[in-house]
């Protein structure tokens, strides 16, 4: 059965283009050469004593069976922007990225540093997969093919489910939407929307799709996926409109002050969860890859003590940790132990 796609209200309006490409809300990020060279130069002499974990990062085994043994609401933590959900006892999944890079090619570029929890292979059926834009840390095409036989709908932004369509995804199960646009399916309301980003898999199609946000909504659960984007006004319209949220999976990684505009700092990223209403805080879009200048760990050091200073409940779940919806608590700073090597822990037991 085809999903019934409801327009924007009248009090909201769609992404709007210029000269036939998407644009933003309150910024048009279009970076020149000389931003490039500045980037050039900051990753040449940025200083950072640890660009990926020294440790093996702890992961929790998962499951087909495990996952069947419960029918609690429940998110699942499965690497960068990848998360599993259960809701009203189905599954429902952001931005599947399962490949060893994140990366147009899987012989160059930033590569994982730890395995998914959970392959393709061993997940349940999942009802629902949510893409929030197209770059390659989020819109994994290996894994959307291996993917479209056990998944019932996805649902994206404009012309995202283009790509979909083209790699063999039925087109009967690609839902595309504008900002505000809202969809049901099997119980669970998806609203898209905004943030502030761009889109691109290639020099040539730059602002061609759409980027969203994600409000998810079960009949006991609010929830809200941040996708990528800088901090922006939306936020709190969003908020007023559809919080408070159960729990915000809020991008917290991969910044840099040259490109604040379209990926948070974690100052912004807890403001965010604020302006949203959010009840509970998962910082996603880290601990997976090495996409800017800061160290790996550096995103959970930050903001856990921007939490403790506005008395938020962040949860840093291990990868693959189930968190109870019900009662969301995870405050395992996992990745202290990920920063060991097998010389520091022998220098600890001496």
């Amino acid at each position: 059965m085809a999903a019934v796609v409801i327009g924007a209200c009248s009090t909201d309006s769609g992404a709007k283009k210029d000269k036939g490409k998407f644009v933003n809300t309150e910024v048009k990020y279009n970076p020149s050469m000389g931003n490039l060279w500045d980037i050039i130069a900051e990753k040449f002499n940025s200083k950072r004593s640890a660009a990926e974990p020294a440790g093996e990062v702890p992961l929790k085994s998962m499951s087909k069976s495990g996952l069947e043994s419960s029918d609690e609401d429940a998110i699942y933590r499965l690497g960068h922007s990848t998360i599993l959900m259960r809701l009203n006892g189905e599954y429902v999944m952001t931005d599947p990225v399962f490949s060893e890079r994140a990366s147009p090619v899987q012989w160059a570029g930033p590569k994982r540093f730890h395995p998914t929890p959970i392959s393709i292979e061993e997940l349940p059926e999942i009802k629902i997969v949510i893409i929030s834009h197209d770059h390659y840390d989020h819109l994994d095409k290996s894994a959307i093919k291996k993917l479209a036989s056990k998944v019932q709908h996805f649902v994206t932004p404009l012309k995202v489910g283009d790509y979909l369509i083209d790699w063999g995804v039925e087109s009967s199960k690609v839902t595309q939407l504008d900002w505000w646009d809202e969809v049901e399916l099997n119980g669970i309301k998806l609203v898209a929307t905004p943030a502030q980003h761009f889109s691109g898999r290639s020099l040539f199609d730059r602002d061609q799709t759409l980027w969203a946000s994600w409000v998810i909504q079960s009949d006991k659960r609010n929830l809200y996926f941040s996708g990528d984007g800088g901090y922006f006004n939306g936020f709190k319209e969003i908020g007023d409109k559809y919080g408070p949220f159960d729990v915000t999976m809020i991008e917290t990684g991969a910044y840099n002050d040259l490109w604040a505009d379209i990926h948070m700092l974690p100052e912004h990223s807890m403001q965010a969860h604020l302006d949203l209403k959010g009840k509970a805080m998962l910082p996603i879009h880290n601990g997976t890859f090495d996409l800017s200048m800061h160290d790996w760990f550096e995103p959970f050091e930050k903001i856990t003590e921007l939490a403790k200073n506005n008395n938020v409940n962040l949860l840093t779940p291990v990868f693959g940790e189930e968190v109870n919806l019900a009662d969301p608590i995870s405050h395992y700073a996992w990745w202290h132990e990920a920063q060991e090597t097998e010389e520091s822990k022998l220098a600890l037991q001496q």
